[in-house]
């Protein structure tokens, strides 16, 4: 059973930045797709952006374009959201999915973590 565990949420002002991170346990790193979604207060959950486990897609929501950005440490098991230029509307719970097809996109993923907040004040 894979196990992801997010860290790194808190507040920041309105302009900064704060980056995310999400341990995985359970399963070989190297073939799980990864990704983050979101879920502000009152709003359905979105997906923020994926990477497909052999690396050729990254998938972007247009909101975070050119502001967040993703990577992966494969020898710590981990994968990081870095998020720049934050604004109050991305202000949301953000939790990390994985699964073990190579998708990149807004899927059902097969696992997710328990989240992590994230207050953008302005």
């Amino acid at each position: 059973q894979v196990q992801l565990a997010e860290s790194g949420g808190g507040l920041v002002q309105a302009g900064g930045s704060l980056r995310l991170s999400c341990v995985v346990s359970g399963r070989p790193f190297d073939y799980l797709s990864m990704g983050w979604f979101r879920q502000a207060p009152g709003k359905e959950r979105e997906f923020v952006i994926g990477r497909s486990w052999s690396g050729g897609t990254t998938y972007y929501a247009e909101s975070v374009k050119g502001r967040f950005a993703m990577s992966r440490d494969n020898a710590k098991n981990t994968v990081y959201l870095q998020m720049n230029s934050l604004e109050s509307e991305d202000t949301a719970v953000y939790y990390c999915v994985a699964d073990k097809e190579d998708i990149a996109g807004p899927y059902e993923y097969d696992y997710w973590g328990q989240g992590t907040p994230v207050t953008v004040s302005s």
